[in-house]
């Protein structure tokens, strides 16, 4: 099932990402529907080290399937930012252009220091591949 046909079916798949993926240990994300086809995702997953993943997501159903119209999503562990994703675009970095919008900010210097994410997408939900990203070691 593609959980993008309905708003309906992305909810479902949020709320049921705990009995989903186990390693999710509590869940506070939300769907906050704007109307009939547009909705905001926002809340965390927080996983085994202190590990957190904090999501935020804008998404619309005005066409099937549905599409995230724009996100960030931050790694945290206990008090420190490890990284995070977004999909402002940076038309002028080369370096980001293979996935274009979609990026890392990582350290040293995580505001500026950007490299490319092609596990984001559009079109499909991102958080799946965020949770293998935080529950699989490198």
């Amino acid at each position: 099932m593609n959980p993008f046909q309905s708003l309906a079916d992305y909810e479902a798949f949020i709320y049921q990402l705990r009995n989903t993926f186990s390693a999710i240990h509590r869940s506070t994300l939300v769907v906050v529907r704007r109307g009939a086809t547009i909705a905001v995702l926002s809340g965390e997953l927080e996983f085994a080290q202190g590990l957190r993943l904090k999501v935020r997501e804008r998404l619309t159903f005005q066409e099937t399937p549905g599409r995230i119209r724009e996100y960030g999503y931050e790694i945290w562990q206990y008090d420190q930012l490890l990284c995070w994703y977004d999909s402002q675009p940076h038309p002028n970095d080369p370096g980001l252009a293979s996935t274009h919008p979609h990026h890392q900010h990582i350290h040293p210097d995580i505001k500026h220091h950007r490299i490319p994410a092609p596990g984001l997408s559009f079109e499909r939900p991102n958080i799946p591949f965020l949770i293998e990203k935080i529950t699989t070691p490198d």
